[in-house]
């Protein structure tokens, strides 16, 4: 069948047993909260427990609760200034399920997907479905985003754009000219189709959009061009934004036809979010003032974290060590690079690759991070994703001593 397990669950496989050695290892790997930390809201925390004590523990509608789906349009109407009809969305057990269905909706065998890499999961999704993937590499001058100059190329008869902003796994996101520019590109690729011609419909991954810190915005396709409406698909949820990831709360927003094609194929799925979680949520988005406040501190405590790993790493950088990072702006995410190749270790080992390099910072200084091999990069320059929402701020002061003896000992 050609299947693939994921790279970034196999790392933390490797991490978890140097944990159990009782290693000291700084867990970088997991798109995860700790939720010590980052605790979930205590009005959706607390709606749960109701709707469970009060029996909501049967099956939900297979297109999600009604109160539920339209919290979520009235949420994106508040938040987005984006107007849809309780047709226009479907919920689902986490945005995974909503990324499978619109592939399985859209994406005959033999079409084209268009995506950036690195990028999560795409290189997975295109082969399940048997589409042809269209890799678009793309580079920390333009924030590992791709630019419609990059995509224009490749959108001819494609059948499928996918985006991601803010962006897993590199912690940045689109500017409102670069967003706007290649939204442009597909409505012109559009209307150069013919009526016999399927359209070429973006996917907008944008899981992360409440999570962005040092000024940075978040920019929807359709809000800088409502023509985008009839081809978009939003992917997001409660996962990320609110701590939630073990909720499996997520949803699609798009066209009423993509929709309905979606929602049918998971009603084969099962893959609906548990009923009394889906109630809490639709209780939980239509409190601005709460979510704001939560927000404040979530946040704030993500920016610390991201900014202490950058600090250090521009200290090492200053001292000459070949390393890198991008500024945190969002996500729990940031890229660093340790640029090793060719290096010798103390056991006179020579790194080649990112894998060697992973495994070498993990294994000297408990360094745990995922290389970009993991979402679908080629080249071996040493770029790695770095996840603070797992780790506390004494985790990683704890962590860059370990990392600045790691590099010192390599010739």
């Amino acid at each position: 069948m050609g299947m693939r397990g994921s790279l970034i669950l196999s790392i933390a496989a490797q991490v978890r047993e140097l944990i159990g050695q009782g290693k000291p290892v700084c867990n970088l790997t997991v798109g995860d909260f700790a939720p010590a930390h980052f605790p979930i809201p205590e009005r959706l925390a607390q709606g749960i427990a109701r709707r469970l004590n009060a029996g909501a523990t049967n099956y939900p509608p297979s297109n999600g609760e009604p109160e539920l789906r339209k919290a979520v349009l009235e949420f994106y109407r508040s938040w987005l200034g984006l107007g849809y009809a309780v047709e226009n969305t479907a919920i689902c057990s986490g945005g995974r399920p909503a990324i499978y269905a619109l592939y399985r909706a859209v994406v005959n065998p033999g079409d084209r997907v268009v995506y950036p890499t690195p990028s999560w999961s795409n290189e997975y999704y295109t082969p399940m479905v048997g589409g042809i993937p269209v890799e678009v590499p793309c580079g920390v001058d333009t924030g590992f985003l791709p630019t419609a100059a990059m995509l224009a190329p490749h959108l001819r008869g494609a059948r499928l754009l996918v985006l991601n902003s803010p962006m897993n796994p590199c912690g940045t996101l689109f500017s409102e000219q670069q967003l706007a520019e290649i939204c442009d590109a597909v409505l012109e690729e559009n209307a150069r189709r013919g009526t016999s011609e399927r359209p070429l419909y973006l996917m907008y991954d944008q899981m992360y959009w409440m999570l962005t810190f040092g000024g940075a915005k978040h920019f929807t396709p359709v809000g800088l061009r409502p023509a985008l409406a009839q081809y978009t698909v939003f992917v997001d949820g409660i996962s990320k934004s609110f701590a939630s990831t073990g909720l499996r709360v997520g949803w699609g927003v798009g066209p009423a036809d993509v929709i309905k094609a979606m929602s049918d194929l998971l009603t084969h799925v099962g893959a609906w979010a548990p009923k009394a979680e889906q109630l809490a949520t639709a209780e939980l988005l239509p409190q601005g003032d709460e979510i704001r406040a939560f927000h404040a501190r979530m946040n704030a405590g993500i920016a610390e974290r991201l900014a202490l790993f950058a600090d250090g790493m521009r200290a090492l950088k200053a001292e000459g060590f070949p390393v890198n990072s991008t500024k945190p702006s969002s996500t729990i995410y940031l890229s660093a690079q340790f640029a090793l190749a060719g290096k010798v270790t103390p056991s006179g080992t020579t790194l080649k690759t990112n894998e060697d390099v992973r495994r070498y910072l993990l294994e000297s200084a408990g360094f745990a991070a995922v290389q970009f091999q993991a979402f679908g990069a080629r080249e071996e320059t040493g770029w790695f994703r770095v996840s603070a929402g797992a780790v506390t701020p004494d985790d990683i002061k704890a962590l860059m001593p370990r990392v600045r003896d790691a590099l010192k000992a390599l010739k």
